[in-house]
């Protein structure tokens, strides 16, 4: 659907890396870069060690999400130096091997489903046990709905809600 609104989870090759933290301000600005060039709103993120999860809003008549992620991997991948190991298939082509090739995405299909998934985004880092509480991990776009008001401070995902807006 044109300008929809998608679920992504995307992963790194190596999901015992903790690459993504350790450069979480490369990857923000891989997605500004992005956001510039190909605009597109986040409406919610969480950014784990070797995965993150995120809800984008595209522009109206724009279903074009994987040309996005492709040029935020690139982007990201660009600015780390070459360490990581290169399988041969991935070396023929030129590719790095940072990121897992597939990623998951999901058509957001109403305010209900927009809203589990917010929850599951913002619930990721208490689920893998990177942090005690929702509110304990950094890289989480919970952060902005606490400050806007939308969610509690105290917020822990559970069925008896949190959500103030």
């Amino acid at each position: 659907m044109p300008g929809g609104t998608f679920f992504f989870t995307v992963n790194l090759a190596d999901r015992s890396s903790n690459l993504l933290v350790r450069h979480v301000e490369i990857l923000r600005e891989a997605h500004r870069y992005v956001a510039e060039r190909h605009p597109f709103i986040i409406d919610a993120a969480v950014i784990l060690p070797d995965h993150l999860h995120a809800i984008w809003t595209l522009p109206e008549g724009d279903t074009d999400y994987a040309t996005r992620w492709m040029l935020t991997k690139a982007a990201f991948s660009r600015a780390l130096p070459r360490t990581e190991p290169i399988i041969p298939s991935r070396k023929s082509k030129g590719e790095r091997g940072i990121w897992q090739r597939r990623y998951w995405e999901h058509q957001i299909r109403d305010e209900d489903d927009f809203a589990r998934h917010v929850d599951y985004i913002h619930f990721n880092p208490v689920k893998h046990g990177h942090a005690a509480r929702v509110a304990d991990w950094p890289h989480s776009s919970f952060h902005r709905y606490v400050s806007q008001g939308m969610l509690a401070a105290d917020w822990s995902g559970d069925a008896n809600g949190g959500r103030l807006g």
